[in-house]
Protein backbone atom coordinates (compact mmCIF):
# COMPACT_ATOMS: atom_id res chain seq x y z
CA UNK A 1 0.00 0.00 0.00
CA UNK A 2 1.12 3.58 -1.04
CA UNK A 3 1.61 5.92 1.79
CA UNK A 4 -0.22 9.07 -0.54
CA UNK A 5 -1.51 8.96 -3.38
CA UNK A 6 -2.27 12.74 -5.47
CA UNK A 7 -4.84 11.98 -7.94
CA UNK A 8 -6.72 14.03 -10.76
CA UNK A 9 -3.84 16.63 -10.96
CA UNK A 10 -2.16 18.29 -14.11
CA UNK A 11 1.34 16.95 -13.66
CA UNK A 12 4.72 18.90 -14.54
CA UNK A 13 7.41 16.51 -14.22
CA UNK A 14 10.12 19.69 -14.04
CA UNK A 15 11.75 18.93 -17.18
CA UNK A 16 9.69 21.02 -19.51
CA UNK A 17 7.62 18.75 -21.31
CA UNK A 18 4.08 19.38 -21.77
CA UNK A 19 1.22 18.46 -18.13
CA UNK A 20 0.08 15.31 -17.91
CA UNK A 21 -3.34 14.69 -16.38
CA UNK A 22 -3.16 11.97 -13.78
CA UNK A 23 -1.76 10.48 -10.42
CA UNK A 24 1.59 10.50 -7.97
CA UNK A 25 2.06 7.45 -6.25
CA UNK A 26 4.35 8.01 -2.73
CA UNK A 27 6.10 5.49 -0.71
CA UNK A 28 8.90 5.59 1.98
CA UNK A 29 9.67 8.89 1.13
CA UNK A 30 9.84 8.23 -2.84
CA UNK A 31 8.09 8.68 -5.86
CA UNK A 32 6.72 5.03 -7.46
CA UNK A 33 4.66 5.56 -10.02
CA UNK A 34 3.22 8.86 -12.51
CA UNK A 35 0.27 8.88 -14.27
CA UNK A 36 -1.81 5.88 -13.85
CA UNK A 37 -1.71 5.00 -10.59
CA UNK A 38 -3.98 1.73 -9.40
CA UNK A 39 -2.53 0.87 -5.70
CA UNK A 40 -4.71 2.09 -2.47
CA UNK A 41 -2.72 4.31 -0.52
CA UNK A 42 -3.26 5.73 3.26
CA UNK A 43 -4.07 9.03 2.22
CA UNK A 44 -5.26 10.45 -0.77
CA UNK A 45 -4.83 13.80 -2.03
CA UNK A 46 -7.50 15.11 -4.81
CA UNK A 47 -5.72 17.92 -6.87
CA UNK A 48 -8.97 18.48 -8.88
CA UNK A 49 -8.10 21.76 -11.10
CA UNK A 50 -4.44 21.71 -9.53
CA UNK A 51 -0.89 21.39 -10.68
CA UNK A 52 1.54 19.27 -9.22
CA UNK A 53 4.82 19.79 -10.14
CA UNK A 54 8.39 18.95 -7.86
CA UNK A 55 9.22 20.66 -5.01
CA UNK A 56 11.34 24.41 -5.41
CA UNK A 57 14.54 24.93 -4.88
CA UNK A 58 16.59 28.15 -3.53
CA UNK A 59 20.18 27.76 -3.95
CA UNK A 60 21.29 30.79 -1.91
CA UNK A 61 19.79 31.66 1.44
CA UNK A 62 21.19 32.84 4.45
CA UNK A 63 18.75 30.69 6.91
CA UNK A 64 22.25 29.16 8.58
CA UNK A 65 21.45 30.43 12.16
CA UNK A 66 17.09 31.07 11.23
CA UNK A 67 16.93 26.94 11.30
CA UNK A 68 17.78 27.35 15.42
CA UNK A 69 15.21 29.94 15.79
CA UNK A 70 12.57 28.90 12.91
CA UNK A 71 13.66 24.85 11.61
CA UNK A 72 10.51 25.56 8.84
CA UNK A 73 12.62 28.03 7.19
CA UNK A 74 9.41 30.36 6.98
CA UNK A 75 8.28 31.88 5.03
CA UNK A 76 9.79 29.78 2.17
CA UNK A 77 8.04 26.84 3.15
CA UNK A 78 4.98 28.87 2.51
CA UNK A 79 6.08 29.41 -1.07
CA UNK A 80 6.51 25.53 -2.27
CA UNK A 81 9.89 25.57 -1.65
CA UNK A 82 10.91 22.07 -0.24
CA UNK A 83 15.05 22.30 -0.45
CA UNK A 84 17.23 25.37 0.52
CA UNK A 85 21.21 25.57 0.52
CA UNK A 86 22.69 28.28 2.94
CA UNK A 87 26.02 29.20 3.77
CA UNK A 88 26.93 31.38 0.98
CA UNK A 89 28.82 35.19 0.31
CA UNK A 90 31.70 33.28 2.79
CA UNK A 91 28.93 34.07 5.97
CA UNK A 92 28.78 30.40 7.41
CA UNK A 93 28.67 29.48 11.04
CA UNK A 94 30.25 26.38 11.05
CA UNK A 95 33.24 25.52 11.89
CA UNK A 96 32.91 27.69 15.02
CA UNK A 97 35.42 28.49 17.91
CA UNK A 98 34.17 30.68 21.10
CA UNK A 99 36.46 33.76 19.58
CA UNK A 100 35.28 33.38 15.61
CA UNK A 101 31.99 33.08 17.37
CA UNK A 102 32.14 36.64 19.13
CA UNK A 103 33.37 38.35 16.53
CA UNK A 104 30.78 36.24 13.51
CA UNK A 105 27.48 37.21 15.46
CA UNK A 106 27.80 40.80 15.10
CA UNK A 107 29.26 40.52 11.55
CA UNK A 108 25.93 38.72 11.02
CA UNK A 109 23.59 41.52 12.29
CA UNK A 110 25.37 43.87 10.16
CA UNK A 111 26.04 42.43 6.79
CA UNK A 112 23.09 40.23 6.45
CA UNK A 113 20.59 42.33 8.49
CA UNK A 114 20.15 39.59 11.33
CA UNK A 115 19.10 41.48 14.67
CA UNK A 116 21.87 40.87 16.92
CA UNK A 117 19.27 40.19 19.88
CA UNK A 118 17.74 37.10 17.85
CA UNK A 119 21.31 35.64 17.27
CA UNK A 120 21.77 36.00 20.84
CA UNK A 121 18.38 34.85 21.58
CA UNK A 122 17.73 31.87 19.36
CA UNK A 123 21.19 30.20 18.77
CA UNK A 124 23.04 28.11 20.75
CA UNK A 125 26.51 28.69 19.22
CA UNK A 126 28.30 25.96 21.08
CA UNK A 127 29.39 23.54 17.94
CA UNK A 128 32.98 22.80 17.05
CA UNK A 129 33.30 21.36 13.62
CA UNK A 130 30.98 21.21 10.61
CA UNK A 131 30.06 17.74 11.33
CA UNK A 132 28.60 18.80 14.74
CA UNK A 133 26.86 22.09 13.27
CA UNK A 134 24.45 19.71 10.51
CA UNK A 135 24.17 17.28 13.53
CA UNK A 136 22.56 19.78 15.51
CA UNK A 137 19.94 20.21 12.50
CA UNK A 138 19.02 16.76 11.59
CA UNK A 139 15.76 15.82 12.11
CA UNK A 140 14.30 18.72 13.19
CA UNK A 141 14.05 20.72 10.27
CA UNK A 142 10.61 21.06 7.71
CA UNK A 143 12.96 20.99 4.43
CA UNK A 144 15.99 19.59 2.98
CA UNK A 145 18.57 21.72 3.83
CA UNK A 146 22.43 22.16 2.67
CA UNK A 147 25.37 24.07 3.45
CA UNK A 148 28.67 25.80 2.16
CA UNK A 149 31.55 26.65 4.64
CA UNK A 150 32.28 30.35 4.48
CA UNK A 151 35.62 31.85 3.69
CA UNK A 152 35.10 34.52 6.70
CA UNK A 153 34.83 31.80 9.42
CA UNK A 154 38.00 29.87 8.46
CA UNK A 155 39.79 33.03 8.42
CA UNK A 156 38.89 34.15 11.50
CA UNK A 157 38.77 31.08 13.22
CA UNK A 158 42.91 30.64 12.08
CA UNK A 159 44.14 34.19 11.66
CA UNK A 160 41.99 35.92 14.60
CA UNK A 161 41.86 39.54 14.59
CA UNK A 162 44.62 39.37 11.84
CA UNK A 163 41.90 38.32 9.53
CA UNK A 164 40.81 41.77 9.50
CA UNK A 165 44.16 43.31 8.72
CA UNK A 166 46.28 41.14 6.62
CA UNK A 167 47.19 38.63 4.20
CA UNK A 168 47.75 35.38 5.17
CA UNK A 169 50.64 33.38 5.22
CA UNK A 170 51.53 30.32 3.48
CA UNK A 171 51.58 28.17 6.68
CA UNK A 172 48.00 29.83 7.31
CA UNK A 173 46.84 29.34 3.90
CA UNK A 174 47.23 25.57 5.03
CA UNK A 175 45.39 25.56 7.79
CA UNK A 176 42.52 27.32 6.47
CA UNK A 177 42.65 24.40 3.69
CA UNK A 178 42.83 21.52 6.72
CA UNK A 179 40.07 23.10 7.86
CA UNK A 180 38.15 23.48 4.89
CA UNK A 181 38.58 20.42 4.11
CA UNK A 182 37.49 19.13 7.29
CA UNK A 183 34.24 20.65 6.83
CA UNK A 184 33.26 19.07 3.17
CA UNK A 185 34.29 15.80 3.97
CA UNK A 186 31.56 16.21 7.17
CA UNK A 187 28.79 17.32 4.81
CA UNK A 188 29.49 21.09 3.51
CA UNK A 189 28.51 21.35 -0.05
CA UNK A 190 30.86 23.65 -0.98
CA UNK A 191 33.20 26.68 -0.59
CA UNK A 192 31.71 30.52 -0.59
CA UNK A 193 33.54 33.65 -0.79
CA UNK A 194 33.28 37.24 -1.51
CA UNK A 195 35.44 40.83 -2.64
CA UNK A 196 31.88 42.66 -2.56
CA UNK A 197 32.69 46.13 -1.15
CA UNK A 198 29.19 46.54 0.79
CA UNK A 199 30.19 43.47 2.89
CA UNK A 200 31.85 44.89 5.91
CA UNK A 201 31.67 43.47 9.61
CA UNK A 202 30.17 44.86 12.65
CA UNK A 203 33.01 47.64 13.01
CA UNK A 204 32.39 49.02 9.34
CA UNK A 205 35.80 47.14 8.45
CA UNK A 206 35.60 44.80 5.09
CA UNK A 207 34.71 41.13 5.94
CA UNK A 208 37.71 38.75 6.59
CA UNK A 209 37.76 37.85 2.99
CA UNK A 210 38.34 40.37 1.47
CA UNK A 211 41.83 40.99 3.08
CA UNK A 212 42.68 37.55 0.88
CA UNK A 213 44.88 37.35 -2.00
CA UNK A 214 43.80 35.75 -5.15
CA UNK A 215 46.21 33.20 -4.24
CA UNK A 216 44.40 32.30 -1.12
CA UNK A 217 41.34 32.65 -2.68
CA UNK A 218 42.37 29.55 -5.73
CA UNK A 219 44.47 27.51 -3.15
CA UNK A 220 41.23 27.88 -0.77
CA UNK A 221 38.75 26.37 -4.07
CA UNK A 222 41.48 23.91 -4.92
CA UNK A 223 40.16 21.89 -1.92
CA UNK A 224 36.58 21.17 -3.09
CA UNK A 225 38.48 19.63 -5.82
CA UNK A 226 39.01 16.45 -3.96
CA UNK A 227 35.58 15.97 -2.48
CA UNK A 228 32.25 14.46 -4.29
CA UNK A 229 29.34 16.20 -4.46
CA UNK A 230 30.96 20.16 -4.28
CA UNK A 231 31.07 23.27 -5.60
CA UNK A 232 31.83 27.05 -5.33
CA UNK A 233 29.68 29.77 -4.97
CA UNK A 234 31.70 33.57 -5.05
CA UNK A 235 30.23 37.34 -4.63
CA UNK A 236 32.85 39.73 -6.79
CA UNK A 237 33.33 43.03 -8.35
CA UNK A 238 30.09 43.80 -9.86
CA UNK A 239 31.56 45.89 -12.64
CA UNK A 240 33.13 43.12 -14.75
CA UNK A 241 36.20 44.38 -15.73
CA UNK A 242 38.85 41.53 -16.98
CA UNK A 243 40.20 41.01 -13.34
CA UNK A 244 37.11 39.94 -12.46
CA UNK A 245 36.37 37.93 -15.28
CA UNK A 246 39.59 35.86 -14.80
CA UNK A 247 39.23 35.36 -10.89
CA UNK A 248 36.35 33.83 -11.83
CA UNK A 249 37.39 31.76 -14.47
CA UNK A 250 40.53 30.77 -12.39
CA UNK A 251 38.49 30.23 -9.27
CA UNK A 252 36.82 27.87 -11.19
CA UNK A 253 39.38 26.16 -12.82
CA UNK A 254 41.42 25.84 -9.26
CA UNK A 255 38.47 23.70 -8.07
CA UNK A 256 37.69 22.06 -11.02
CA UNK A 257 34.36 22.74 -10.47
CA UNK A 258 31.38 25.36 -11.45
CA UNK A 259 31.24 28.44 -9.69
CA UNK A 260 27.60 30.82 -9.50
CA UNK A 261 28.45 34.09 -8.59
CA UNK A 262 26.04 36.23 -7.11
CA UNK A 263 23.85 38.19 -9.14
CA UNK A 264 22.67 39.33 -12.26
CA UNK A 265 19.79 42.02 -11.74
CA UNK A 266 17.78 43.16 -13.96
CA UNK A 267 16.90 46.42 -13.12
CA UNK A 268 15.25 48.23 -16.17
CA UNK A 269 14.42 46.99 -20.03
CA UNK A 270 16.57 49.72 -21.72
CA UNK A 271 19.73 49.30 -24.25
CA UNK A 272 22.21 50.01 -20.99
CA UNK A 273 20.55 47.04 -19.06
CA UNK A 274 20.68 44.47 -21.71
CA UNK A 275 24.35 45.15 -22.39
CA UNK A 276 25.00 45.51 -18.46
CA UNK A 277 23.14 41.90 -18.55
CA UNK A 278 25.29 40.26 -21.53
CA UNK A 279 28.52 41.99 -20.09
CA UNK A 280 27.68 39.95 -16.99
CA UNK A 281 27.10 37.02 -19.13
CA UNK A 282 30.05 37.31 -20.62
CA UNK A 283 32.11 35.77 -18.11
CA UNK A 284 30.41 32.47 -18.44
CA UNK A 285 31.22 32.73 -22.31
CA UNK A 286 34.97 33.39 -21.28
CA UNK A 287 35.14 30.66 -18.53
CA UNK A 288 33.53 27.92 -21.03
CA UNK A 289 36.27 28.96 -23.61
CA UNK A 290 38.97 28.49 -21.13
CA UNK A 291 37.81 25.20 -19.91
CA UNK A 292 35.79 26.61 -16.77
CA UNK A 293 32.34 26.67 -15.68
CA UNK A 294 30.98 30.34 -14.36
CA UNK A 295 27.24 30.12 -13.07
CA UNK A 296 25.64 33.97 -13.09
CA UNK A 297 22.64 33.65 -10.14
CA UNK A 298 19.87 36.04 -11.21
CA UNK A 299 16.85 37.45 -9.35
CA UNK A 300 13.11 36.73 -10.03
CA UNK A 301 11.65 40.07 -10.04
CA UNK A 302 13.73 43.75 -9.10
CA UNK A 303 14.04 43.19 -5.32
CA UNK A 304 12.22 46.18 -3.74
CA UNK A 305 15.09 47.51 -1.21
CA UNK A 306 14.48 49.05 2.17
CA UNK A 307 17.61 50.73 4.13
CA UNK A 308 17.45 52.18 7.39
CA UNK A 309 20.32 54.65 9.57
CA UNK A 310 20.22 51.84 12.19
CA UNK A 311 21.58 48.63 10.68
CA UNK A 312 23.50 51.16 7.93
CA UNK A 313 23.90 48.32 5.19
CA UNK A 314 24.85 50.08 1.93
CA UNK A 315 25.06 53.52 3.62
CA UNK A 316 28.28 52.20 5.62
CA UNK A 317 29.88 51.86 1.75
CA UNK A 318 29.24 55.19 0.97
CA UNK A 319 32.50 57.27 0.66
CA UNK A 320 33.55 58.45 4.04
CA UNK A 321 30.35 56.66 5.93
CA UNK A 322 32.46 54.00 7.43
CA UNK A 323 32.91 55.42 10.28
CA UNK A 324 30.04 56.57 11.18
CA UNK A 325 28.59 52.92 11.46
CA UNK A 326 31.50 52.12 14.05
CA UNK A 327 29.37 53.87 16.51
CA UNK A 328 26.63 52.49 18.44
CA UNK A 329 23.35 54.39 17.57
CA UNK A 330 23.02 56.12 20.67
CA UNK A 331 26.51 58.22 19.50
CA UNK A 332 25.65 57.90 15.97
CA UNK A 333 22.34 60.00 16.39
CA UNK A 334 24.57 62.71 18.43
CA UNK A 335 26.48 62.99 15.53
CA UNK A 336 23.92 63.45 13.05
CA UNK A 337 22.90 65.76 15.13
CA UNK A 338 25.80 68.05 13.80
CA UNK A 339 25.47 70.08 10.90
CA UNK A 340 29.08 70.12 9.58
CA UNK A 341 28.95 66.39 10.17
CA UNK A 342 25.70 65.98 7.65
CA UNK A 343 27.22 68.69 5.37
CA UNK A 344 30.30 66.33 5.54
CA UNK A 345 29.06 63.30 5.18
CA UNK A 346 26.74 64.44 2.08
CA UNK A 347 29.51 66.15 -0.05
CA UNK A 348 31.05 62.67 0.48
CA UNK A 349 28.07 60.63 -0.79
CA UNK A 350 28.29 62.66 -4.08
CA UNK A 351 31.98 61.61 -4.41
CA UNK A 352 32.10 58.98 -7.80
CA UNK A 353 32.49 54.87 -6.19
CA UNK A 354 30.98 51.75 -6.94
CA UNK A 355 28.03 52.77 -4.59
CA UNK A 356 27.30 56.47 -5.27
CA UNK A 357 24.23 55.58 -7.66
CA UNK A 358 22.27 54.44 -4.11
CA UNK A 359 23.04 58.45 -2.92
CA UNK A 360 19.86 59.79 -4.47
CA UNK A 361 17.93 61.22 -1.55
CA UNK A 362 15.12 62.50 -3.60
CA UNK A 363 14.13 59.28 -5.08
CA UNK A 364 13.85 57.46 -1.48
CA UNK A 365 10.25 56.27 -0.08
CA UNK A 366 9.30 56.55 3.53
CA UNK A 367 8.00 52.64 3.63
CA UNK A 368 7.47 53.02 7.80
CA UNK A 369 8.48 55.51 10.44
CA UNK A 370 7.37 55.52 14.22
CA UNK A 371 6.63 58.39 15.44
CA UNK A 372 2.78 59.76 15.01
CA UNK A 373 4.95 63.42 13.78
CA UNK A 374 5.91 61.49 11.12
CA UNK A 375 3.54 59.12 9.86
CA UNK A 376 2.18 61.65 7.55
CA UNK A 377 4.60 60.72 5.12
CA UNK A 378 4.45 57.19 4.90
CA UNK A 379 3.99 56.44 0.78
CA UNK A 380 6.06 59.62 -0.19
CA UNK A 381 8.95 60.22 -1.60
CA UNK A 382 12.03 62.45 0.29
CA UNK A 383 12.04 64.53 -2.71
CA UNK A 384 8.06 65.18 -2.44
CA UNK A 385 8.50 65.97 1.34
CA UNK A 386 11.22 68.37 0.51
CA UNK A 387 9.55 70.11 -1.73
CA UNK A 388 6.18 70.28 0.20
CA UNK A 389 8.55 71.83 3.16
CA UNK A 390 11.28 73.93 1.60
CA UNK A 391 14.29 71.93 2.88
CA UNK A 392 17.03 70.01 1.28
CA UNK A 393 16.40 66.53 0.64
CA UNK A 394 19.45 65.13 2.58
CA UNK A 395 18.41 67.69 5.75
CA UNK A 396 14.50 65.77 5.07
CA UNK A 397 15.75 62.49 5.07
CA UNK A 398 18.37 63.11 8.35
CA UNK A 399 15.20 64.79 10.21
CA UNK A 400 13.09 61.65 9.64
CA UNK A 401 15.35 59.71 11.19
CA UNK A 402 16.59 61.28 14.03
CA UNK A 403 12.88 61.16 15.11
CA UNK A 404 12.82 57.71 14.80
CA UNK A 405 16.11 57.13 16.40
CA UNK A 406 17.55 56.01 13.39
CA UNK A 407 14.72 53.09 12.34
CA UNK A 408 12.93 54.47 9.63
CA UNK A 409 12.60 52.39 6.68
CA UNK A 410 13.16 54.36 3.50
CA UNK A 411 12.39 52.37 0.24
CA UNK A 412 14.35 52.78 -3.19
CA UNK A 413 11.46 52.07 -5.79
CA UNK A 414 12.32 48.34 -8.21
CA UNK A 415 12.95 49.21 -11.65
CA UNK A 416 11.70 47.26 -14.95
CA UNK A 417 8.64 45.74 -13.42
CA UNK A 418 6.94 46.07 -16.85
CA UNK A 419 6.30 43.78 -19.45
CA UNK A 420 9.87 44.20 -21.32
CA UNK A 421 11.70 44.59 -18.31
CA UNK A 422 10.25 40.78 -17.62
CA UNK A 423 10.91 40.01 -21.26
CA UNK A 424 14.63 40.50 -20.74
CA UNK A 425 14.55 38.52 -17.17
CA UNK A 426 12.66 35.32 -18.90
CA UNK A 427 15.47 35.51 -21.62
CA UNK A 428 17.80 36.12 -19.05
CA UNK A 429 16.23 32.25 -16.93
CA UNK A 430 16.26 30.40 -20.28
CA UNK A 431 20.30 31.24 -20.53
CA UNK A 432 22.06 28.14 -19.75
CA UNK A 433 25.01 30.70 -18.06
CA UNK A 434 22.29 31.09 -15.35
CA UNK A 435 20.09 29.88 -12.36
CA UNK A 436 17.09 32.14 -11.04
CA UNK A 437 17.32 32.19 -6.90
CA UNK A 438 19.61 34.93 -5.14
CA UNK A 439 16.17 34.72 -2.47
CA UNK A 440 18.63 36.13 0.36
CA UNK A 441 16.39 33.74 2.46
CA UNK A 442 17.02 34.36 6.27
CA UNK A 443 18.81 37.62 5.73
CA UNK A 444 18.41 41.28 5.26
CA UNK A 445 15.43 40.69 6.99
CA UNK A 446 14.13 44.29 7.35
CA UNK A 447 15.91 45.36 3.83
CA UNK A 448 14.67 43.32 0.94
CA UNK A 449 11.14 40.96 -0.09
CA UNK A 450 13.24 38.36 -2.59
CA UNK A 451 12.29 35.62 -0.62
CA UNK A 452 9.13 35.13 -2.60
CA UNK A 453 11.05 34.24 -5.48
CA UNK A 454 9.59 30.77 -6.28
CA UNK A 455 5.60 32.68 -6.36
CA UNK A 456 7.03 35.39 -7.76
CA UNK A 457 8.60 33.92 -10.98
CA UNK A 458 4.94 31.96 -11.43
CA UNK A 459 3.07 34.88 -11.02
CA UNK A 460 5.20 37.34 -13.45
CA UNK A 461 5.62 34.44 -16.01
CA UNK A 462 2.43 34.75 -16.10
CA UNK A 463 0.93 37.97 -16.03
CA UNK A 464 3.42 38.64 -18.55
CA UNK A 465 2.88 35.63 -20.72
CA UNK A 466 7.14 36.13 -20.78
CA UNK A 467 7.43 31.90 -20.54
CA UNK A 468 5.26 28.88 -20.51
CA UNK A 469 4.17 27.07 -16.92
CA UNK A 470 6.43 23.76 -17.50
CA UNK A 471 9.56 26.04 -18.41
CA UNK A 472 8.56 28.04 -15.34
CA UNK A 473 8.50 25.29 -13.22
CA UNK A 474 11.60 23.72 -14.65
CA UNK A 475 13.80 26.75 -13.38
CA UNK A 476 12.70 26.62 -9.83
CA UNK A 477 13.17 22.67 -9.95
CA UNK A 478 15.33 20.45 -12.35
CA UNK A 479 17.50 23.48 -13.53
CA UNK A 480 18.67 24.64 -9.79
CA UNK A 481 19.10 20.31 -8.72
CA UNK A 482 21.48 20.29 -11.88
CA UNK A 483 23.22 23.62 -11.29
CA UNK A 484 23.88 22.69 -7.78
CA UNK A 485 24.45 18.64 -8.28
CA UNK A 486 21.55 17.36 -5.91
CA UNK A 487 20.56 14.03 -6.12
CA UNK A 488 17.38 12.74 -7.00
CA UNK A 489 15.34 16.18 -6.58
CA UNK A 490 14.09 18.40 -9.17
CA UNK A 491 11.79 16.03 -11.01
CA UNK A 492 9.16 13.95 -10.94
CA UNK A 493 9.92 10.41 -11.47
CA UNK A 494 9.45 6.88 -10.28
CA UNK A 495 12.41 6.68 -7.80
CA UNK A 496 12.84 10.31 -6.89
CA UNK A 497 12.76 12.08 -3.92
CA UNK A 498 9.09 12.76 -3.40
CA UNK A 499 9.51 16.68 -2.82
CA UNK A 500 6.46 17.74 -4.15
CA UNK A 501 4.03 20.85 -4.30
CA UNK A 502 0.25 21.47 -5.31
CA UNK A 503 -0.73 24.61 -6.83
CA UNK A 504 -3.01 26.35 -8.37
CA UNK A 505 -1.36 27.63 -11.89
CA UNK A 506 -3.65 30.34 -12.24
CA UNK A 507 -3.10 32.52 -9.31
CA UNK A 508 -0.09 31.27 -7.62
CA UNK A 509 1.52 34.27 -6.70
CA UNK A 510 3.28 36.08 -3.67
CA UNK A 511 1.05 38.03 -1.62
CA UNK A 512 1.63 41.41 -0.07
CA UNK A 513 5.01 42.47 1.83
CA UNK A 514 4.14 43.39 5.32
CA UNK A 515 6.33 43.30 8.35
CA UNK A 516 6.20 40.81 11.04
CA UNK A 517 7.45 40.90 14.47
CA UNK A 518 8.00 37.34 15.17
CA UNK A 519 12.05 36.93 16.16
CA UNK A 520 12.64 35.95 19.41
CA UNK A 521 14.88 38.08 21.87
CA UNK A 522 13.21 41.30 20.23
CA UNK A 523 10.21 42.73 20.03
CA UNK A 524 11.48 45.73 18.42
CA UNK A 525 12.63 44.60 15.49
CA UNK A 526 10.58 42.78 12.68
CA UNK A 527 11.17 41.12 9.07
CA UNK A 528 9.51 41.78 5.97
CA UNK A 529 7.16 39.10 4.64
CA UNK A 530 4.98 37.77 2.48
CA UNK A 531 1.76 34.77 2.44
CA UNK A 532 2.16 33.07 -0.49
CA UNK A 533 -1.57 32.52 -2.35
CA UNK A 534 -2.37 29.68 -4.45
CA UNK A 535 -0.05 26.87 -2.69
CA UNK A 536 -2.25 24.24 -1.12
CA UNK A 537 0.43 21.38 -0.38
CA UNK A 538 3.97 21.33 -0.03
CA UNK A 539 5.23 17.29 0.78
CA UNK A 540 8.91 16.72 1.46
CA UNK A 541 10.36 13.39 1.48
CA UNK A 542 7.21 11.59 1.17
CA UNK A 543 4.97 13.70 4.12
CA UNK A 544 3.08 16.51 4.06
CA UNK A 545 5.20 19.51 5.51
CA UNK A 546 2.79 22.16 4.47
CA UNK A 547 -1.21 21.89 3.76
CA UNK A 548 -3.72 24.79 3.18
CA UNK A 549 -1.18 27.38 4.79
CA UNK A 550 -0.40 25.80 8.26
CA UNK A 551 2.57 23.90 8.92
CA UNK A 552 2.11 20.25 10.52
CA UNK A 553 3.58 18.24 13.32
CA UNK A 554 6.58 16.89 11.42
CA UNK A 555 9.98 17.67 10.26
CA UNK A 556 10.49 15.97 7.35
CA UNK A 557 13.80 17.56 6.10
CA UNK A 558 16.97 15.88 5.21
CA UNK A 559 19.97 17.71 6.59
CA UNK A 560 21.98 17.55 2.78
CA UNK A 561 25.35 16.08 3.21
CA UNK A 562 27.84 16.77 0.09
CA UNK A 563 28.67 12.88 -1.78
CA UNK A 564 25.73 11.57 -0.02
CA UNK A 565 22.76 13.96 -0.69
CA UNK A 566 24.98 15.42 -3.95
CA UNK A 567 26.88 14.85 -7.35
CA UNK A 568 29.96 16.13 -9.08
CA UNK A 569 28.61 17.53 -12.05
CA UNK A 570 29.77 16.29 -15.28
CA UNK A 571 32.10 18.85 -17.06
CA UNK A 572 33.71 17.84 -19.59
CA UNK A 573 35.75 20.55 -20.10
CA UNK A 574 36.71 20.75 -16.28
CA UNK A 575 37.77 17.06 -16.09
CA UNK A 576 39.89 17.91 -19.01
CA UNK A 577 42.08 21.14 -17.05
CA UNK A 578 41.55 18.68 -14.48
Amino acid sequence: MLDIKIINGSIIDGTGADPITGAVGIKDGRITSIGEVTEDAKETIDAQGKTVSPGFIDVHTHYDAQAFWDPTFSPSCFHGVTTILGGFCGFSIAPLTPEAGQYLLPMLARVEGMPEETLRAGVPWDWSSFGEYLSRLDNRVLLNAGFFVGHSAVRRIVMGERANKDEASQAEIDSMKTLIGQSLAEGALGFSTTVAPTHNDADGNPVPSRFASKQEMLDLAAVVRNHEGTTLEFLPNLEFDDETIDLLVDFSLAGGRPVNWNVLAIQGSGEQDREKAYRQLHAGTVARERGAEVIALTFASSPTLRVNLATGFIFDSLPGWGPLFRLSVEERIEQLRNRFVRDTLAASASQKSMTSGFAKWHAFRVAEVFTEKNKPFEGMTIGEIAKRTGEDTFEVMIGIALDDELRTSFMVDARGEDIDGYKLRAEMWENDLTIVGASDGGAHMDMIDTFAFSTTLLQKAREYGVMSLPQAVRQLTSVPAGVMGIRDRGTLAPGMWADVVIFDADTVARGPVYTRYDLPGTTTAGRLYADAIGIDYVLVNGQVAVANGAVGDARPGTVLRSGRDTYTRDIPALKAVA
